[in-house]
């Protein structure tokens, strides 16, 4: 029986995660440990009922997994001959999958995988259909397959529903920098926009006309991003901008001190990634929502070298004390995240 989850993260930040499943774990009533080699991109989280703890541990709620699956089997030791058969071996008796997914770490060790991940699965992937494990066309209604490739002779088997995991293999969404953008930071606001809302919140809450404010925006990589929604913004930073930026004719440059600017009316959109300690940036943030100087915000918040999981913790139950109302909050470690987690947050 399956024995624990499989999560990828960003490699490095294997102790943060490790930190986060177990805490979440315990709070939940579930014991476990995690498993784990540092810069290795994923550990596998151990626990007597891996059902329950995948439900009591949504993917969306978690700030560190970038992708999260229930395990079926660990691979090890496989002949290059013939590693087909014992993945049909693990599968039989486990049911049919709407989607295979063949995949192997961000990291250091896992990239140079990638090509044997994709040939093998060009290769196993008929095999699954015609022996009934895999749908002839994906079926959104069934669990996805993941075959995670993290050596050569070593192959992690999991499971995850559409509902419950990243859209995107690996967890990761290709985004390509467009060549107008001032900064690679735009990559950053894309990925939050599109990670941490959903296709309907997209569309009811970035309309055309809206009103924003973007702090510590010079160069201006989040402020184009706003433009490229057709918002109007308030470009906040003593810096300069990207001149093509106020051809727009949607931003308007304030040079003024972000954590001291504050709008004269209640704003659709906050954005801010300004390099400052994460408390301070926390309680600036509680500050917009419980003055209702905006109704939705993205922001970053810069973690320390260490206890970054503890940091991650404090910092987001302070900001939703200080907000002082009801709040949806959601985080993550992006995958053009670094040092940093970024936050999505919505009065009411």
């Amino acid at each position: 029986m399956p024995d624990g989850l499989i999560c990828y993260c960003r490699a490095g930040f294997e102790p943060e995660l490790a930190a986060e499943l177990t805490e979440r774990a315990a709070l939940a009533g579930i014991a476990g440990y995690a498993r784990a080699g540092r810069d290795d991109g994923y550990l596998i989280f151990h626990a007597d009922d891996a059902d329950a703890l995948s439900q009591a541990l949504p993917w969306r709620q978690l700030v560190f997994a970038r992708q999260k699956a229930v395990l079926i089997a660990e691979l090890e030791g496989l002949d290059p001959r013939d590693r087909i058969t014992p993945v049909l071996a693990a599968l039989e008796g486990r049911g049919r999958y709407g989607e295979l997914w063949m995949e192997h770490p961000d990291s250091d060790a896992g990239k140079p995988l990638s090509g044997l991940a994709r040939s093998f699965g060009n290769a196993l992937r008929p095999v699954l259909r015609q022996r009934g494990f895999l749908t002839a066309q994906p079926d959104p209604r069934l669990s996805r397959l993941h075959v995670c490739f993290v050596a050569g002779d070593r192959v992690l088997l999991g499971r995850s529903r559409i509902e419950d995991s990243a859209p995107w293999p690996l967890g990761i969404p290709r985004l390509k920098l467009h060549a107008g953008a001032p900064s690679r930071s735009a990559l950053k606001l894309e990925e939050a926009l599109l990670s941490l809302l959903g296709e309907r919140e997209r569309g009811a809450w970035i309309k055309p006309g809206m009103q924003a404010a973007d702090l510590g925006a010079a160069p201006g990589g989040w402020t184009w991003v706003l433009t490229r929604h057709h918002l109007r913004v308030a470009a906040i930073d003593n810096g300069p901008l990207q001149p093509q930026l106020l051809d727009t004719g949607l931003v308007q440059h304030l040079q003024a001190d972000g954590f001291r600017w504050s709008p004269e009316r209640t704003l659709d959109w906050m954005v801010c990634d300004m390099v400052e300690q994460p408390r301070r940036v926390a309680e600036r943030m509680a500050t917009w929502f419980r003055e209702e100087w905006c109704r939705h915000a993205v922001f970053n918040l810069k973690l320390p070298m260490k206890k970054r999981w503890q940091e991650t913790r404090l910092c987001l139950d302070l900001f939703a004390d200080q907000a002082g109302r009801p709040l949806t909050i959601r985080a993550r470690q992006l995958y053009h995240d670094r040092e940093e987690i970024t936050v999505f947050a919505a009065a009411g």
